[in-house]
């Protein structure tokens, strides 16, 4: 007995027509996500050529394992988790760039009104300018909606560190934050 995928008519064409190795689908399928995935990439990476590097590795491993795509939840969603992967396996391959941090003074700090009033662009080129380490699991965590022990999981760190890493980018943060904050007054 075969499984019903439900999906929107258009996504479950396209699967069925990627399934079969049709390269209009294929084309389809990247043009309708590629955009969204190439954000997604640079928010891990620092250079816009490795984000695309990326982009492609991650729609190389959608197309050749879209047979494991079970319907359930979108298809974009699918996508996302498969270009994250891959852009924490970029990171890998490049260096281990986590230590393991002491993490008994560990505070967690809360957002301040200021940074939710903050311009997102802006907010996203602060983020963009992180060590990677702390940018990475700052985007895992308040981003994507990954617990830390997921994180940990993800990225081989313990779950002290990714806690640890998550509220060194959040004071990292917040000091520019406060920095932009003054010389916004003295305008």
């Amino acid at each position: 007995m075969a499984k019903l995928i439900r999906l929107p008519n258009t996504d479950q064409r396209l699967v069925k027509q990627c399934l079969k190795g049709d390269a209009k689908a294929q084309r389809e399928v990247y043009e309708r996500y590629a955009a969204q995935m190439l954000s997604v990439c640079k928010r891990y990476l620092r250079s816009v050529e490795d984000a695309e590097e990326v982009l492609s590795n991650t729609f190389i491993k959608v197309f050749k394992k879209i047979d494991q795509y079970s319907g359930e939840g979108a298809l974009g969603a699918w996508i996302r988790r498969i270009a994250v992967n891959e852009a924490l396996n970029f990171m890998r391959y490049q260096k281990n760039l986590f230590v393991e941090m002491d993490t008994e003074n560990h505070v967690e700090h809360s957002h301040s009104s200021f940074l939710e009033e903050l311009n997102a662009e802006h907010l996203l080129l602060l983020i963009e300018e992180l060590p990677v380490g702390y940018r990475t699991v700052f985007n895992l965590y308040a981003i994507e909606g990954y617990t830390h022990k997921e994180i940990g999981e993800m990225l081989n760190i313990s779950d002290n560190t990714s806690k640890s890493q998550l509220s060194k980018a959040r004071k990292q943060l917040q000091n520019r934050l406060e920095g932009d904050k003054l010389l916004y007054k003295e305008q």
